[in-house]
């Protein structure tokens, strides 16, 4: 490698990036951007269902049901409705999307010992949020009547019966179970390849449309030195953008590295190589500036964020596109991160996925010389 070649290269992106702001926009302003929308706006968690109740009992014993609810983190009641068909209306306008409806005579067959059915509708537009709305009211209701079988042994002057079972539950790595602990660290992969693959995919499609290229082909520039001029900027930049995330996520979102640092910027230097090597080949394939960002999209952006495990789980998605994700570097870069934040372990078990950035880097790498050498460089 001719270092005096590459620095020459490196110096000349340097230059076109301070002199296009379009480009020094999209390397530092949208990962901001993104930091901030992920983090305040994208959650996962569900709490404050909003909530209608249709009393139709009107006793003491109706209205401390919807007290406790009320009270409850995770319903808010909202209004109270006269009848079943006011609930449905606002569960059909999205005003609601929870309703309760406690008939006449509720409290009189409890007193009876009878079964007292309740109605609950939810609104099922939403499958993920309605079947955790339906976990939170289950749980509720079992809670409730626990309280009515201890009312019911202490007027019986009996002992209270034991389940022969008792589940402990202890959760592990977020404790709170709040989203943003693996939103704000999932974000960076999104970050990285925003400004490693697309930002990369018009530096050398930009010398073909400029009519820059064939002066290229007639220098003694070796193609390495040629990739390696034009991927450092870049690196640097997104190094930047890493640190940057790291120090916002910890300082606005309460979200700290659990593990090793410098296992981080490791991951992430390999991973924005990948994501480096594959917006050079999109550059040098294309050959457009229009196609190769669409094409960056398509085969970076899009795949990272919907293919990784970072919004929707992989285990849940067709046996197809479970074998897609393992071509996917956000996948693995993922996989540490989520490692490295939340289950404080290091390189002993993430080495596999470290492994694999490694061949990904190597292979895309070698895919660029190849095209740059066909091309005559």
């Amino acid at each position: 490698m001719n270092i005096r070649i590459i620095r020459a290269t490196a110096r000349k992106e340097f230059y076109h990036l301070i002199r296009d702001f379009r480009s020094l926009y999209l390397a530092f302003m949208i990962p901001l951007l993104l930091i901030l929308l992920f983090g305040y706006a994208l959650s996962l968690d569900v709490d404050n269902v909003r909530t209608v109740v249709v009393d139709l009992d009107k006793t003491p014993s109706s209205r401390d049901l919807i007290r406790m609810l009320d009270a409850s983190s995770y319903f808010s009641v909202v209004r109270h409705l006269p009848d079943a068909e006011s609930a449905g209306q606002y569960l059909d306008h999205n005003r609601a999307t929870m309703g309760l409806i406690i008939p006449p005579g509720w409290t009189e067959k409890i007193k009876a010992d009878r079964l007292s059915p309740l109605q609950v509708l939810l609104d099922g537009s939403d499958p993920n949020y309605a079947g955790i709305s339906q976990g939170y009211i289950t749980i509720f209701m079992e809670n409730y009547n626990q309280k009515l079988r201890a009312d019911f042994f202490n007027r019986k002057n009996m002992e209270k019966i034991k389940p022969p079972v008792e589940g402990r539950i202890r959760i592990w790595f977020n404790e709170d179970l709040e989203s943003r602990v693996f939103i704000i660290p999932g974000i960076i992969a999104i970050i990285i390849m925003i400004v490693g693959a697309m930002l990369t995919s018009l530096v050398i499609a930009r010398e073909y449309e400029n009519g820059t290229m064939e002066t290229l082909l007639s220098l003694p520039i070796r193609a390495i030195d040629f990739l390696a001029g034009k991927a450092i900027p870049y690196f640097f930049i997104g190094l930047v953008d890493v640190l940057v995330s790291i120090l916002m996520g910890q300082l606005l979102f309460g979200v700290v590295m659990k593990a090793s640092f410098w296992l981080m910027i490791l991951a992430s230097c390999l991973y924005l190589g990948v994501a480096l090597s594959l917006g050079l080949l999109i550059s040098v394939v294309t050959k457009s500036q229009l196609v190769a960002n669409q094409a960056a999209v398509l085969i970076t952006y899009l795949p990272s964020l919907l293919l990784s495990d970072f919004v929707f789980p992989v285990s849940n998605m067709p046996m197809v596109l479970q074998k897609l994700t393992r071509i996917v570097p956000a996948t693995y870069f993922i996989d540490i991160l989520n490692g490295l934040y939340l289950r404080d372990i290091g390189l002993n078990l993430l080495w596999p996925s470290y492994l694999v950035l490694i061949g990904m880097f190597g292979f895309l790498w070698t895919l660029n010389l190849i095209a740059l050498k066909r091309e005559g460089l």
